[in-house]
């Protein structure tokens, strides 16, 4: 990755952040996040595959439904050149590989289609160059179908056909985008595809309508070439009451009942997991069991707060348990963990935005190092294979294979010798946490 700076350096007295190790105390440095240490078959970086969020790093101005505005950018935002340039100065300065973006991030909205396509083009043809120019890649791009008053009522779903129409000129445009600037995967999230009130919504039609959106895009992009990876982001409410992807159970079966399964896949996001009433490494393993794991927004929220808090990942405990199942799974593929998070609200000094992401960064190298020893030393999968093994052989074996009706079962019930196994959960907390203290 080269080291990029446009007209202007925005991010002055800030320089390319660079490994100390875990005995510096220089903010602005990596703790644990070496790019090049090899863990296990991989390097950090091919088994991470970080991504800055363009929407919350040069968009989130810091303003909530409660105060205007706090954060001011060093950039003039209403240039999408300007902020492009600052941008890609960023990640080249932090050494994040990807980024991920929604249309209207990179340039301001505009209502007529035509317009918007032109405006979309001119953007596209900027931030190519600025790919060539650095070696940074987009891992994912989408259309913000969410925030204009016309998507109020859904934009896939919505019981307006002119409404459903207008949303696919996003659509297209961005797949036409995406292909152009070598996009890894294209990401829809339905925002507003669900329902304020039952009352006044079909939602068998609307899904109906969703599928269709999803099938005639994944068409259109393939005629195209683009070769990567659809993503369904599972949220399950907010800004709606109820969204369709509701969580990663409900996602893959609404793909599978549309036929969908083989070309799209789940981007999971810690808070949105959470938010569900799941812990993240219940929506990764849904996902994962699935075949249906392809990328992650790495976040966290708050446990005091019902709602999106879109914070950067600090919790080495979720983070860990993150990586054992992504390691398990041989890696993310084309995904990786794109940083959908914001800094705080009072947190205003240019350099924050960098110690967010240094955070973010280290907790992820570390969390990887210890899913590595202990995917290698086995202790918990031996316990777990330990625990299952009347499965694997005799009569249990022929059960799981679907060898035995349920008389059999049954009979062979009526003299089984019963005994209290323990499920030893506080003996695999302590083991847990004894690999986390080791760092």
């Amino acid at each position: 990755m080269s080291y990029f700076v446009g007209e202007k350096e925005y991010f002055k007295g800030i320089g390319k952040i660079r490994f100390e190790g875990k005995a510096s105390r220089n903010p602005l440095a990596f703790k644990h996040y070496n790019a090049n240490e090899r863990v296990g078959d991989k390097t950090m970086a091919e088994h991470l595959r970080f991504s800055t969020a363009y929407w919350h790093s040069f968009c989130a101005d810091g303003s909530d439904p409660f105060g205007k505005p706090t954060i001011v950018f060093p950039f003039d935002s209403s240039d999408p050149f300007a902020k492009a340039d600052a941008a890609f100065e960023f990640f080249t300065k932090l050494g994040t590989p990807f980024y991920a973006f929604h249309d209207v991030d990179v340039f301001n909205d505009i209502d007529d289609g035509r317009a918007y396509e032109k405006r979309y083009q001119e953007v596209a043809d900027g931030l190519l160059a600025r790919q060539k120019a650095s070696g940074v890649k987009l891992l994912w791009n989408t259309s913000n179908v969410f925030s204009h008053p016309r998507y109020m009522n859904g934009a896939a779903t919505n019981p307006d056909f002119n409404v459903v129409a207008r949303a696919a000129v996003q659509i297209k445009k961005s797949l036409d985008v995406n292909v152009q600037l070598g996009g890894l995967n294209y990401v829809f999230w339905g925002g507003r595809e669900g329902y304020m009130s039952l009352l006044n919504t079909n939602m068998k039609r609307e899904q109906e309508h969703l599928a269709r959106m999803l099938i005639i895009a994944r068409d259109y992009a393939r005629s195209i070439g683009f070769t990567g990876k659809f993503l369904i982001e599972p949220k399950p409410m907010e800004p709606t009451k109820h969204q369709y992807d509701y969580d990663a159970a409900t996602t893959i079966g609404f793909l599978r009942r549309f036929g969908l399964q083989d070309d799209f896949s789940c981007n999971i996001e810690a808070n949105h997991a959470t938010l569900a009433g799941h812990t993240f490494a219940h929506d990764l393993l849904v996902s994962s069991n699935a075949g249906m794991l392809g990328s992650v927004d790495a976040n966290q929220g708050d446990p005091q707060n019902g709602w999106d808090t879109d914070e950067f990942p600090t919790n080495l405990y979720e983070i860990t348990m993150a990586m054992l199942i992504i390691l398990s799974q041989g890696g993310l593929g084309l995904g990786g963990l794109n940083f959908d998070a914001k800094i705080r609200r009072n947190s205003t000094d240019a350099e924050d935005l960098f110690l967010a992401h240094i955070g973010g960064m280290d907790a992820f190298a570390l969390g990887l190092k210890i899913a590595h020893k202990i995917k290698e030393e086995g202790f918990f999968r031996d316990f777990v294979d330990k625990r299952y093994a009347s499965f694997d052989s005799g009569d249990g074996k022929r059960f799981a294979e679907g060898k035995m009706d349920l008389v059999e079962l049954a009979r062979i019930g009526l003299d089984a010798k019963i005994t209290q196994k323990s499920g030893k959960q506080e003996l695999l907390n302590n083991m847990f946490n004894s690999y986390l203290f080791d760092y």
